[in-house]
């Protein structure tokens, strides 16, 4: 991963930098502040590549940006860019008129090729994840791609499956499985194509997008649900709008079923807990991830790990 800050420049020369270095010779677009403003500009970025794409997440102070047709010819992206709005929302403007805010949380499309211009709401300034993904690694080939001009993401169905992906591809380590970024990828590229009507939902890619997308889906649902005791494939499938067959039917192509799944995530929960707080009891830890027994909980542990979670828990207190 490569970071980096304006609080490497020395104060009046950060915008400056950030303009030329960065905003144009990096993401090849141009950047405007008033200049009674640019004292107090702040900027920093991350970029990583993963799956084939680039995914950059960008905070910086109030300034407007423009990618013009002399931005697009000296630097050609030829990619695909979802943007996932995090701060407190954005106004972007195509050059014809065809201007939109996007809320916080919700995402944006477009072709790197095509002239906007874009500027944040609130006062904060940017806040936004982008994930460009070069048209030439995407397997479903259209020339509409190349004219997707920036657009919000409208369809209520996909959008949370987009956030699942998007969410579990921010999370990945570097060292994780290459596959596994790569299908997120491919999954972010088709639902947005789904979405602008280029890739149909029961094509082969768009099935496979929807299945990658659903499992991701599931599997965040499983995280943000292992308290309640009454987790279910029913709920999951509710949330998912999909049959509980169906939902099986994701885990089957995934390393571990629904039941195991659930079951995984309630044991790592409770290992963390137990090391993050060493004073409390046992039981109570059983409980709050979800575990219907004390004794369910020591069984299930042991069964997993060879020893008790009191033993466990000691030689945490060893190292310590």
């Amino acid at each position: 991963m490569y970071r980096w800050c304006t609080d490497e420049v020395e104060p009046h020369d950060r915008f400056d930098y950030w303009r030329e270095v960065r905003s144009k010779g990096l993401f090849g677009v141009t950047a405007e502040l008033e200049r009674e403003r640019r004292a107090d500009f702040f900027g920093e970025f991350s970029l990583r590549q993963l799956g084939g794409a680039g995914l950059v997440e960008l905070k910086a102070s109030q300034y407007t940006v423009e990618r013009s047709s002399s931005d697009i010819a000296y630097a050609p992206g030829d990619s695909i860019c979802v943007y996932q709005q995090l701060g407190s929302g954005g106004w972007f403007g195509g050059m014809r008129g065809n201007d939109f805010a996007i809320a916080p949380d919700n995402f944006a499309t477009s072709h790197t090729d095509l002239p906007y211009r874009t500027a944040p709401l609130g006062a904060g300034g940017f806040h936004l994840r982008i994930l460009k993904i070069p048209v030439s690694s995407i397997p479903a080939q259209d020339k509409r791609m190349r004219e997707l001009a920036p657009r919000t993401f409208g369809d209520p169905t996909l959008a949370p499956l987009l956030g699942a992906c998007f969410a579990e591809l921010g999370e990945a380590s570097t060292d994780q499985c290459a596959s596994d970024a790569t299908s997120l990828v491919q999954a972010l590229a088709h639902l947005a194509l789904i979405e602008r009507g280029i890739v149909r939902p029961g094509s082969r890619r768009g099935q496979a997008a929807l299945r990658t997308a659903r499992l991701s889906r599931a599997q965040r649902l499983i995280a943000g649900h292992l308290q309640n005791p009454d987790l279910a494939p029913t709920m999951v499938a509710d949330e998912l709008g999909v049959s509980v067959r169906h939902l099986h039917m994701l885990f089957e192509t995934a390393a571990k079923s629904f039941s195991q799944t659930v079951t995984d995530e309630r044991l790592k929960q409770s290992r963390r807990l137990m090391r993050e707080a060493p004073e409390r009891l046992i039981a109570d830890i059983a409980t709050s991830c979800g575990f219907e027994s004390l004794a369910t909980y020591y069984r299930v542990f042991n069964a997993a790990y060879g020893m008790a979670p009191g033993d466990f828990r000691a030689q945490g207190s060893d190292r310590r």
